[in-house]
Formats: structure tokens, sequence, C-alpha cells
């Protein structure tokens, strides 16, 4: 409002608002808190009325029908709205009408309350942007001489749909209360959490892990019913002294199978300080993904394939997730590495590291051309060779003697870029096998002032 009252209005230019007022401290707009908090208060507004929906970026909008009584009232309804928001350090226009549209025009334009019966008098007086229609409207309708609301009303509605839209007619209409417009609560996402209270404290690991497991079943089978896995799972222990202490573990993939959660607890549950005994549990799930349902195996095999522990054999792809996850809250997960593939003839950016709980696992793809080692690390010079390729050269304070050579493999260097390990040039490369047994990649770079300066870059197998 007191930026309004400065001439500033919505959509306009940072230059026009800076040339208007020249004190203005600006900030970028923040929308995905914008957005939570917004959703935050609309759980909030719960408690005057049973459906609350969003009215635009910036709005709540809520059917308060048979409620007003419980609070002696619609002003004092209101009353309550505004000083507990006020409490909260919240600023915040309210208004109470009989129509959506009413409401939405009259919280915009200085809030209050409209009776019964009178909604033309009650938004009459405002512009006829706050019938929620585009600009281009309505400046097309102050050119002809309407600007308020009350000047719509007497009109008649088809000549008003042909010359500036049925848009227009509907949204005044709705304000007016000659078409419905139903408040749609917003769907709340499923919370993904389960409690227990225990008749008498516990203390034993094995009393915790029993009542976890059980928490597990539960919060599994409603992760199952809404096709989600969870990511991170946290266990809220509270003690006989009201103190509580947290367990918490992540997960490399979305999972909800309970054994092999309970299996990750075992440690962060073992340190647990018990105090005087623990009364209560809970356990929820703050990060989960989807995961819908998928086939395991064949009937046979997922019946019958065991362990030698007596429990169901796992999958390849289980048991990688369930080391990647044990890895994970060990040390943490973004540490816990794998290569991926990228698409380029450098050996040192021919792939890229990336946490192993995030990415998936890429094959290869196919690629012609000469074999690559399988270990690479950076140029190791070579000493005493002589020939070309060198027929004996000295490389780790040892000396070696070529047995067989295949190369070149010439590599240029990617122009675009300005690397320099190869600011020297192309290199060959040569597959050389040595009498010694290892099996080495070697390079030269033809461009150097010699052409005899080998290094070595990686290891066959």
């Amino acid at each position: 409002m007191a930026a309004l009252a400065r001439g500033l209005s919505r959509g306009m230019a940072l230059a026009d608002a800076r040339a208007i007022c020249p004190d203005l401290a600006t900030r970028p707009a923040d929308l995905a808190a914008e957005a939570a908090a917004l959703a935050s208060l609309r759980r909030w507004a719960a408690r005057y009325a049973p459906m609350v929906g969003t009215d635009g970026p910036d709005g709540l909008i809520a059917d308060i029908s048979g409620v007003p009584h419980l609070f002696g009232g619609e002003a004092d309804l209101r009353d309550d709205l505004q000083a507990r928001l006020e409490r909260a350090g919240l600023t915040a226009v309210s208004a109470i009408a009989g129509t959506r549209g009413a409401a939405h025009a009259l919280a915009r334009h200085g809030g209050g309350i409209v009776p019964d019966g009178h909604l033309g008098d009650g938004i009459g007086s405002l512009p006829i942007t706050a019938l929620r229609v585009d600009q281009e409207t309505a400046e097309a309708l102050s050119r002809v001489g309407l600007s308020r609301i009350a000047d719509l009303i007497p009109l008649p509605r088809a000549p008003l749909a042909r010359r500036f839209g049925t848009g227009l007619v509907l949204r005044l209409d709705q304000a007016l209360g000659a078409q419905s417009e139903p408040v749609a609560a917003t769907a709340e996402p499923p919370h993904f959490g389960v409690r227990m209270t225990l008749p008498e404290p516990i203390g034993l690991q094995s009393d915790v892990m029993a009542g976890l497991a059980r928490l597990l079943d539960r919060l599994c089978h409603k992760l199952a019913l809404h096709n989600m896995g969870a990511r991170r799972l946290r266990l809220d222990l509270r003690r006989v002294d009201r103190g509580t202490t947290q367990v918490e573990i992540g997960l490399a993939r979305p999972m909800r199978d309970p054994m092999r959660i309970a299996a990750l607890f075992t440690k962060g549950v073992d340190e647990v300080d018990a105090g005087f005994g623990i009364d209560a549990l809970r356990l929820s799930a703050p990060i989960t993904e989807p995961l819908a349902p998928e086939q395991v195996g064949s009937h046979i095999s997922l019946h019958l394939s065991e362990q030698r522990g007596g429990g169901p054999a796992l999958r390849h792809e289980d048991a990688l997730a369930d080391l990647l996850s044990s890895l994970g809250n060990r040390i943490g997960f973004d540490r816990v590495l794998r290569l991926l593939p990228a698409d380029s003839l450098i050996p040192e950016r021919s792939f890229l590291l990336a946490p192993a709980a995030y990415s998936s696992a890429e094959p290869m793809p196919p690629r012609g051309g000469p074999n690559r080692p399988i270990t690479l690390f950076p140029p190791e010079p070579v000493t005493e060779a002589s020939g070309h390729p060198p027929r004996r050269f000295r490389w780790r304070r040892m000396r070696f003697t070529t047995h067989s050579a295949k190369g070149p493999e010439r590599i240029t260097p990617d122009w675009w870029l300005d690397d320099p390990a190869w600011r020297s040039g192309l290199r060959d490369y040569w597959r050389i096998e040595t009498e010694q047994g290892p099996r080495l990649w070697l390079f030269v770079t033809p461009q150097d002032a010699a052409g005899q300066n080998w290094y070595v870059q990686g290891e066959f197998a």
C-alpha cells in the first residue's frame, strides 16, 4: 500500500520506479521461497475455513460458509485473522464478500466486508482491473469512459461481450454472483511420517530396532500407496526426560524395503544415549522420489533364490545401492564417486566424476578405434629413451625394453579450449608392450624442439 501511495504499480519497469522513488530499496525475488511461505500460510489459514486455496501468486481464498458464528460474526473473524497475522509480523489485507471475485477485488483495494445483497455497492467504486481482466481490456474500457466496475453493472452483457470479449462478462458476473466460482482447495501433498508412543520406556538397542521395524512397515506401506521411495529417513527418539535424539540416514536411490533400510539404522541406533529410557519414536521421510512398482524377477527366482543366510537374494542393482548407501552414510554421499562417459577424445576429458548416489550408471557408448588404458594418470616423463618408438627407456626408476609397439595414434588438442597441458600441440600415442611385462601408453609431441620427449600416461591391463 505504501508503494501504491508513492505512485508505484505492479509490472512497472525498475528504471521508471527509481525515477519516481529514488530511495527505493530492491532485491531479487525468491519465487520458490515465496511459494513455500504461501503454502505454509495456507495450511495455517485452515483454522478459519475447511477449504482454503491459493488466489494468484500473492493471495489466499477461503470458503467461510457456516464459520463466522464460531468467532462471533464476520467482523470478529476478520479482526482475529488480522490480529494474528500482525503478531506474526505479516502485513496482509483481508476482505469478506459473498463471491470469490468480489473478495479478490476488495482485498486488493483496501479490504473490508461487503454485506449480503450489496455486492454491486461494495465493489462498484473499484477500478476495472479489480475484476481480474487483462490490462489491454481495461485500457480499452477506459478509452470509452468506463473506468469503474459500477460503470459496467447496468450495461447489457451482449454488446460488452461482442466488443470486449466474453472474459470481461464472465469476470463481472462472477463478482456479482450471477456465475458461480467455487473455491477449490489445493490438495495437500502426502506426509510420509509415522509415530509410536510406548507404554513403558525402553533403552536396549534390540528394543529400539524392534520398534523401528514396526514403523518401517507402516511407512513403506504408505510410500507404496503413493508410488514413492525414500531418499532420506529420520528417526526421532524422545526420552522420558523430554530430551530428544535423532538418527538420520541417506539412501543411494529411492527405496521402500523395510529390511534393507533397517540395516542402515543399526550403527546410528547403537550410538544413541537412551538416558532413563525412550518413550516415543517418530520416523519420517523428509526427501522422497517417485518409485514405480517394478518386476524384480520371475516368480520362481523370487521365491526360491536365497543367500547363505537364508534371506532372499538381492539383485545386482540392489546390492550396489546398499553398498553406496552404507558408504555414503559413513563418509558422505558427495565423496562416493563414479565415472561417467564424456564425449571427448582428449584422455583427461574422456570421463566425468559424479556422486554415485545422484547419478545413474550409463553404459559406455560404442566407440571404435584403438583401445584405451585401464589406468590413466598425468603424463610422467621417460628418460634414456632411444629410437622412435623407444626400444629402451627408463620410467619410475625402472628400465624397460620394448617387445612390440603399435601406433601412432595422433590426438589433436581442442582448439576452442586453452588447456595448459596441451599447449605443446598434438600428440602421437603408442601402445608399448615391454619384455618386463607392463603394457604402457606412451606419447611424444612432434612439435617440440627435439621431438624426442616421451611420456607415459597410462597402463593397459
